[in-house]
């Protein structure tokens, strides 16, 4: 340029007002209420030592519930390890053993979960309220099929506890309840493809399911007429149809939970069709008691859901139904029939004959009952209500104790839902409640405890909201508690 030296150097271009935006932009003030997630929180697991809660160990605590997973699902209900009856089934065997290592890791103050924790102490109330009601049967005199009969009662009271309580205190992080989650509907999902495939053969297909070392304790549950029509009901690997119904909608509302916020979209359309397909065999059991079920479910959802969304779970269940009437016609007439005639059918009737007989029984001992585990339906009489058999053996004080625990984890549910700062861990939170929810309404039409399937999910959610009542906790030595040896 003319009139310019060599070596000077051209003004520099005025930065615009605007471009200046970026550099006087601060950063967003966390809210006095912020709590990072738990995931993310050290373990104090010795004076001044922390550990990364995200470290995988190879088995943890969540590894062996998989595991229990896996058992309980895919394998009929009648398979179990010799000369060890009803409490054989080898899922079942696990969960005695996470009652052993939650038990040994209270010996060692590094080994023990700290901070409080609701669910123990429901449990407490509730093994408690066994403990006495067992004792009372000791005391008056018992047969020895009834002795052993209480003596397996208490074995499955502590696999019960092993599970709950590794869930809700050994599940390290939100990541891992999750993989626990998942594993569930995966599991779920194939024992429901088993059911329709069932329905459609009209072939029991877990008699094919032959496993070394396990043997069959009795006949498998098999398939049953209902309703005329060719139709018939299917159980899976569960241990009755009914079970096999309120299993299936225990699992509905968390399909649907990771339908809607799984990480990408190729899983959530994964759990759109493991959620279609589990409440699609719902209706195969024929039973009154699953649509019940399924319904209160989804009616636990409604709260965590816009209208947006609402809306698109009515359309897709009239979808469903659609479906299924064009599939196998005279299905949902059967099941409308089941509802319009319930005056009519022997079912009923039995169900509220049963109240009179059973009031009788109990008036001899209200408190305690007859003794845990005692009241042998192929000895006395079949009782398709489980808070009667409750009340049977356990007295009116078991029936407390077992509103305790079922409303217990409802009540943690619905507090972490209050608590969680985000929609997604709103969202599990009510598909966490509906499940004991679910159990305690559906106890009303079949005697759930007798069901080790149903039992083992139920003891998965319960320990489910004490993780994340856990996860949600306000104190950060709560929010961030673990147990060490399950992180190493």
């Amino acid at each position: 340029m003319a009139g310019q030296t060599r070596g000077t150097k051209a003004p520099p271009t005025p930065v615009a007002s605007d471009d200046l935006r970026i550099f006087k932009r601060k950063p967003k003030k966390r809210s006095a209420a912020y709590r990072p997630s738990p995931d993310l929180l050290p373990v104090l697991v010795d004076a001044g030592t922390y550990a990364s809660r995200r470290r995988r160990s190879h088995v943890d605590a969540a590894s062996l519930l998989v595991f229990v997973i896996v058992l309980i699902q895919l394998l009929p209900s009648r398979l179990v390890v010799p000369d060890l009856t009803s409490v054989g089934r080898p899922g079942l065997l696990v969960g005695l053993l996470l009652a052993v290592w939650w038990l040994l890791s209270k010996l060692h103050p590094r080994l023990a979960m700290t901070g409080p924790q609701p669910m123990r102490w429901a449990f407490v109330v509730y093994a408690l309220s066994l403990l006495l009601s067992y004792a009372a049967g000791q005391f008056r005199g018992m047969p020895t099929l009834e002795a052993n009969s209480a003596d397996r009662a208490l074995l499955g009271a502590l696999a019960f506890m092993g599970i709950i309580f590794m869930t809700a205190d050994g599940v390290p992080t939100r990541e891992r309840l999750d993989d626990l989650q998942r594993v569930l509907i995966y599991c779920t999902t194939i024992n429901s493809l088993l059911g329709i495939l069932q329905f459609i053969t009209k072939k029991d297909l877990t008699q094919n399911i032959v496993i070394p070392g396990l043997t069959l304790q009795g006949e498998l549950v098999g398939l049953a007429d209902r309703g005329g029509g060719g139709l018939i009901r299917v159980a899976g690997t569960t241990g009755h149809y009914i079970e096999f119904s309120v299993v299936m909608a225990f699992a509905v509302p968390l399909g649907i939970h990771y339908a809607r916020f799984a990480a990408r979209q190729s899983e959530r359309r994964l759990f759109l069709i493991c959620t279609l397909i589990m409440a699609g065999s719902i209706p195969l059991a024929l039973s009154r008691t699953g649509i019940l079920a399924v319904g209160v479910g989804l009616l636990c959802m409604w709260p965590a859901w816009n209208w947006r969304f609402r809306f698109n779970v009515l359309v897709v269940t009239a979808g469903l139904l659609g479906v299924l009437s064009v599939v196998r016609p005279g299905l949902l007439g059967t099941l409308r029939s089941l509802f319009s005639n319930a005056k009519d059918d022997p079912s009923i009737k039995g169900r509220t004959d049963d109240y009179d007989v059973v009031f009788q029984y109990a008036s001899e001992r209200p408190w305690l009952g007859r003794g845990t585990g005692t009241f042998i339906p192929e000895l006395y009489r079949y009782l398709d209500n489980q808070w009667l058999m409750t009340l049977m053996n356990n007295g009116y004080i078991g029936i407390a104790a077992m509103v305790v625990l079922h409303f217990t984890g409802v009540f943690l549910a619905i507090i972490a839902f209050r608590r969680a700062e985000n929609e997604v861990d709103r969202h599990l939170c009510a598909a966490i409640a509906a499940v004991p929810l679910i159990a305690a309404l559906t106890g009303l039409t079949f005697d759930s405890f007798s069901f080790s399937t149903f039992v083992v999910v139920l003891a998965l959610q319960l320990g489910a909201a004490g993780a994340m009542w856990r996860f949600t906790h306000p104190a950060r030595t709560t929010r961030g508690a673990a147990v060490g040896a399950l992180n190493r």
